[in-house]
């Protein structure tokens, strides 16, 4: 372990002391600084150009090996070195180790830039920063400063020029300009959130996720903290916010990660304390978000003791799928009326535990798991006419798992 500084375990601590549902949630160890620049990673082919975004699945499928990048954690116990490398077969889920790209600290989320040259990272620590690695020779590209502590979200703007960075620590969202080498540039602007009271133990904002709208004008920052997901516009020729509207969630509820229906006028949120998801009305004109009545993950296992980490719909908008950690299984939901509605079909194990994060193949046809206690990421078949899952093959160790991502 590191040694002094942030750490969301304090977070952890403050929870369960006032809430049962605290024991399971995500445990991240911070220290020092921004890591050392450069790069020793291990023979590896090169990597193949993105065909789709991974997140709802549009793009044809490839015939050959496709390359999947796995974040951990550096510097928690039994924790990985940098970005994990392997490769997987699109057809069968098989996944083959192809080494780690050192010279990045807790990794502990990834995202492509757009036009598939660039991979972002997360470095969740106390000093919180973004690091820029170069897809074609996997050199590290430097790294930013996100002003905040303990960074665990980014995701690029899709015009391709800003890169958009959530700090759970801290409570505040960042924004990068983005060169045309794929490079950061020194953040243009910062915002802390502020707003009501959070619920018992929550103890003040916590941004856990920060994304663009479908209809790109609005920028959405989700705080798990207060209880709020806060929209913003983004001025692409400065790289500053604005806030326009706030939309509270009920007291408790803890959003954590929230995706849009491919229409683009609903979207789904999962909450993490409370063990729901919610659907959310969005209206494209202003952006404003209007959050639903909390639903039933399925998990069955009683307030506290799951903890929703992530949620995922289908390209043609048809099914969506939610990660329980606790219960450890995967949520199927018919999604309905055009996206205004989610009906509860099943679980399925996940087949690891505290399965983190989640992403389907470019073409939709897999589905990634990435289990963080277990170590571990798990791939299942998506049946494209009823959504079924089925397992593909055996997990693959991978230390910390906490963010697959298929390229």
């Amino acid at each position: 372990m590191g040694s002094g500084g942030w750490s969301r375990r304090r977070f952890v601590g403050a929870l369960a002391r006032t809430a049962a549902a605290a024991a399971a949630l995500p445990v991240a160890t911070a220290c020092g600084g921004s890591p050392a620049p450069g790069s020793a990673p291990a023979s590896a082919a090169p990597p193949a150009p993105v065909t789709g975004t991974g997140a709802s699945g549009g793009a044809r499928a490839s015939s050959g090996p496709r390359p999947l990048w796995i974040g951990t954690y550096t510097s928690a116990e039994g924790g990985g070195k940098g970005i994990g490398l392997a490769e997987y077969d699109p057809r069968t889920g098989r996944i083959t180790g192809r080494g780690t790209l050192t010279g990045v600290g807790d990794p502990s989320f990834l995202a492509p830039h757009p036009d598939g040259r660039t991979l972002y990272a997360v470095n969740e620590r106390e000093d919180g920063a973004v690091t820029a690695v170069r897809l074609s020779d996997r050199t590290v590209l430097g790294s930013r400063s996100t002003g905040g502590a303990g960074p665990c979200h980014l995701s690029v703007h899709p015009g391709g020029r800003w890169l958009l960075s959530a700090n759970y620590g801290s409570g505040s969202v960042a924004v990068h300009p983005i060169d045309d080498s794929g490079a950061l540039g020194e953040r243009t602007d910062l915002v802390v959130h502020s707003t009501a009271e959070p619920g018992p133990g929550q103890r003040g904002p916590h941004a856990h996720q920060f994304v663009t709208a479908p209809d790109g004008g609005h920028l959405l920052a989700v705080d798990l903290g207060t209880d709020t997901v806060h929209t913003y516009r983004l001025d692409e020729m400065a790289g500053t916010l604005t806030e326009t509207s706030r939309a509270r969630a009920r007291p408790g509820a803890g959003p954590r990660h929230l995706t849009f229906h491919p229409a683009g006028r609903y979207a789904y949120l999962a909450n993490e304390l409370d063990d729901t998801v919610a659907v959310c009305a969005y209206d494209p004109g202003d952006g404003r978000l209007t959050i639903g009545e909390a639903q039933s993950t399925g998990a069955g296992t009683g307030r506290g003791t799951n903890h929703p980490a992530q949620i995922l719909v289908t390209a043609d908008g048809a099914y969506a799928y939610l990660a329980n950690r606790g219960h450890n299984s995967l949520t199927r939901y018919a999604v309905e009326g055009d996206g205004s509605g989610l009906r509860l079909l099943d679980t399925v194990p996940v087949g690891g535990d505290f399965p983190r994060h989640i992403a389907f193949s470019p073409d939709g046809g897999l589905l990634f798991a990435a289990n963080q206690k277990s170590g571990t990421v798990t791939v299942f078949h998506v049946d494209r006419d009823n959504g079924d899952l089925r397992p593909a093959g055996e997990p693959f160790a991978s230390p910390v798992a906490v963010c697959a991502l298929p390229l």
